[in-house]
């Protein structure tokens, strides 16, 4: 008896440097959106001192 011949591989899901690169890019463009969406950084710190500034008046 012979062996079944193994079916072609689908091409689409084989990883090779290009589809590394735009994984890696798609990875980073979520990343900014997310944080774009989210306040980033710069936004954060000023609701922080916002709410400081809140607390030392209140506190007066």
């Amino acid at each position: 008896m012979s062996e079944d011949p193994e079916p072609p591989r689908n091409p689409w899901w084989r990883l090779n440097p290009a589809r590394i690169v735009l994984l890696i890019m798609g990875a980073l463009l979520a990343l900014y959106i997310a944080s774009a969406l989210l306040g980033g950084l710069g936004n954060y710190q000023a609701l922080r001192e916002a709410s400081d500034a809140a607390k030392a008046t209140s506190a007066n």
